[in-house]
């Protein structure tokens, strides 16, 4: 780990924003597919070719679908097969998430998925900021065996929801790693830290570029209506760069 006992997670939907996040010096990736919806489930090939490029730790998000995150049994099928295979391509952890209709934790489902597991570690993802009761979430993370949650304090950034995750820090008190996510950057990192105490942040540190195409034809759109086919997301290796210098002046314990 390149910063003591803090994580710096870079979240990647390519090979080329893993090589700019491991240029950039993150510890580790999370690897979905398709950020621009919120990141689902990446496939097979994306992940083969990541560790090509890249020799950091890959975490692997599994979400069949984006939307919320209460699953049909279909759905809840196919996450078990990706756990699976994931696993059987030797991914360093997953990143899960299920919940009840109440906005409980599907603790059921949830189990399962980590015995599935097996060997690897596995983070709750940010299904954790829109359950109903994000304190006795935590405790139920734990019982679990979960070993990160990524959460942004419940907010739509992390920097308004750092009042919740102070006290989530504090309620946990070492039994399991809060990970920041959700609006982290340079700008933000060090503030977070000394407000929360928390040592570790989830970025994509994206960077919208220009289409190299020259012809356009104008609208006829691909996707979501909005977004242009013309921008591509990627990582830029020098917003990691800056976040991981912010993040190696912290002490070290």
């Amino acid at each position: 780990m390149k910063h003591g006992n803090f994580i710096l997670e870079a979240c990647v939907d390519s090979p080329e924003s893993a090589a700019a996040a491991q240029i950039g010096g993150a510890d580790r990736l999370e690897l979905c597919g398709h950020l621009i919806i919120g990141g689902v489930t990446p496939d097979e090939w994306l992940f083969r070719k990541v560790k090509e490029v890249c020799e950091l730790p890959v975490r692997v998000l599994i979400r069949p679908r984006f939307g919320d995150f209460c699953y049909t049994d279909y759905e809840f099928e196919l996450m078990k097969m990706q756990v699976r295979h994931f696993r059987e391509l030797g991914a360093d952890a997953v990143v899960i998430g299920c919940l009840q209709p109440d906005g409980s934790l599907d603790m059921q489902r949830m189990e399962h998925l980590v015995d599935l597991a097996g060997n690897m570690e596995v983070t709750l993802h940010r299904a954790f900021d829109v359950c109903r009761d994000p304190y006795e979430a935590l405790e139920q993370a734990i019982e679990l065996g979960i070993g990160t949650i990524l959460t942004s304090g419940q907010e739509s950034s992390c920097m308004k929801g750092q009042e919740c995750l102070k006290k989530l820090q504090q309620q946990s008190n070492g039994r399991i790693t809060l990970m920041a996510g959700a609006g982290v950057n340079a700008d933000v990192i060090e503030a977070l830290y000394r407000s929360t105490g928390l040592r570790a942040y989830h970025m994509s540190g994206k960077r919208t570029g220009d289409s190299v195409m020259q012809y356009r034809r104008e609208g006829v759109p691909m996707g979501l209506p909005g977004i242009s086919e013309y921008e591509i997301w990627r990582t830029d290796a020098a917003e990691i760069q800056r976040a991981a210098a912010v993040m190696s002046k912290f002490p070290k314990k």
